[in-house]
C-alpha cells in the first residue's frame, strides 16, 4: 500500500508550528548525494522477540543481555500529554543511521560514530491490538523543536525552523519523543529504535523478503539495481531499497518513505509465512538478531516485557495495517525541505487520540514524492 492510500472500511481507528504553504509550481526537490538511514515497523523486530521469551537458562539471559533501553519517562518528567484511556497505544519507531560498530561497514550516518535518525514512524495500535495505523514523519520537515533534555540530564534550548530529525541528533531518544509529542499532542507510550546493521542481518535471517517492482530501480548511492519484476531481496538489497531516494519518484525523502512503507507490508507478510516455530535454529537466530537490533524504552527493556508486548501484536496482518505520511507541502523557499500542513495533520492526530480511523481527507493534496505503486509485496 502506498503512503497516501486510503483506510479500508474494517480499520478502526496539538500541532506543529509552520502553517500550510503551497508548493511552488514546476519545482522538484533536488536529490542530495547522502546515504540515509532506514527502518521497520515496531512489531517487525519486536514480534520475533516473542520467540525468545519462551526460552530459558543461558538463551534467555543472552537475549536479555542483548537488549538496550533508555528511560524516556524519567528524562521527560510529567510535562507530557495524558495517556489515552481508550485501550489504544502509540509507539514512536525510529531508524538510526550511524557509522558506529557494524554500521561502519555498511556506510551512512556520521563519521564520528554518533547517531542520526532519518526515519520516524508513529505506530498507533487500536484497542484490542488487531489493527494499526502508521504515520511516517518526513525527516526534512521544518519544525519548532521544543527545549528538551537527554537521558543523561543534558539540556538543550528550543530551536525554530529546524529539520525534524535534528531532535534526535541533538538530544537522542528523549528529545525525539518530546518533539513528536509537541507536534501531535499524543502521548508516546513506547519507543523502539532499529539500527542499520541489525536490519540487514534480520532480513538475511528471515531468508529474504519478496517484493515486486513496477519500474526498474538503479541507484548507485544505495547500491541498488533492480529490473521491473518480482525479486526476493537479501539483507543488503533490502537495505538499499529502504535507503534509495534517487532511483524513484522525484528523488525526495517522501518517495523513499513510500518505498519503506511498501517494504514493511511485505516484511510483515513474510513474518506470517516464515514458519519459524518449526525451525528452532532459525527461531534462535531471529531472536538474537532482533534483540541486538532494537533499543527500547525502559518499560520494554527486558525479554519478558518485550515478548509480552509483541505477543499482543501477532494478530495484525498487512490488510489491517493502514499507512500514511504526515501531511506536508514542499517549501517554496527550499525544494529540499517540507512544511507541515497543520490543519490536515490535526485531522490525523485527533482521529488517533479518539482511536478512530484516519480520515481520507487528512492526506488529500499532500506532497507524496511521486513513488506511489513502484514497490509492492508479493
Amino acid at each position: 500500500m502506498s503512503a497516501e492510500s486510503t483506510p479500508g472500511p474494517d480499520i478502526p481507528g496539538d500541532t506543529g508550528t509552520n502553517g500550510p504553504r503551497s508548493r511552488a509550481k514546476g519545482r522538484r526537490r533536488k536529490p542530495r548525494r547522502r546515504h540515509k538511514g532506514l527502518v521497520i515497523a515496531a512489531w517487525t523486530a519486536a514480534g520475533i522477540v516473542v520467540l525468545g521469551g519462551t526460552g530459558a537458562g543461558y538463551l534467555y539471559f543472552k537475549l536479555n543481555g542483548n537488549l538496550k533501553s533508555v528511560d524516556i519517562d524519567q528524562a521527560l518528567g510529567t510535562d507530557r500529554p495524558e495517556k489515552a484511556d481508550n485501550g489504544s497505544e502509540n509507539i514512536l519507531v525510529l531508524g538510526s543511521d550511524t557509522r558506529a560498530g557494524g554500521n561502519r561497514k555498511i556506510g551512512g550516518g556520521t563519521d564520528d560514530g554518533s547517531a542520526r535518525s532519518d526515519t520516524a514512524m508513529i505506530v498507533h495500535l487500536y484497542k484490542g491490538h488487531k489493527k494499526a495505523s502508521v504515520v511516517s514523519i518526513p525527516r526534512d520537515t521544518l519544525i519548532d523543536r521544543p527545549a528538551c533534555a537527554d537521558t543523561k540530564g543534558n539540556e538543550y534550548p528550543a530551536a525554530h525552523g529546524v529539520m525534524f530529525n535534528s531532535a534526535y541528533s541533538t538530544g537522542g531518544a528523549a528529545c525525539a519523543v518530546k518533539t513528536v509529542e509537541s507536534i501531535t499532542d499524543l502521548r508516546m507510550d513506547h519507543y523502539l529504535e532499529v539500527d542499520f546493521a541489525g536490519f540487514q542481518e534480520l532480513v538475511d535471517d528471515l531468508g529474504g523478503v519478496e517484493i515486486t517492482t513496477t519500474k526498474s530501480i538503479d541507484d548507485p548511492d544505495s547500491h541498488l539495481k533492480l529490473e521491473a519484476g518480482t525479486h526476493r531481496l537479501d539483507g543488503e538489497q533490502a537495505l538499499g531499497l529502504v535507503r534509495t531516494r534517487h532511483g524513484v519518484g522525484d528523488g525526495s525523502d517522501l518517495g523513499r518513505i513510500q518505498l519503506q512503507q511498501a517494504f514493511i507490508k511485505a516484511l510483515v507478510h513474510q513474518l506470517k509465512d516464515v514458519g519459524v516455530l518449526s525451525n528452532p535454529k532459525k527461531l534462535i537466530d531471529l531472536a538474537e538478531t532482533a534483540t541486538k537490533t532494537v533499543t527500547t524504552d525502559s518499560d520494554l527493556g527486558s525479554v519478558n516485557r518485550l515478548a509480552s508486548f509483541a505477543n499482543g501484536l501477532k494478530g495484525i496482518s498487512p490488510s489491517h495495517l493502514h499507512m500514511v505520511t504526515m501531511p506536508v507541502a514542499y517549501d517554496p523557499a527550499d525544494p529540499n525541505r517540507v512544511l507541515l500542513r497543520e490543519k490536515k495533520a490535526d485531522e490525523i492526530w485527533k482521529a488517533l487520540a479518539h482511536d478512530k480511523p484516519i480520515p481520507r481527507s487528512a492526506t488529500e493534496g499532500s506532497a507524496t514524492g511521486e513513488a506511489k505503486g513502484v514497490v509492492s509485496g508479493s
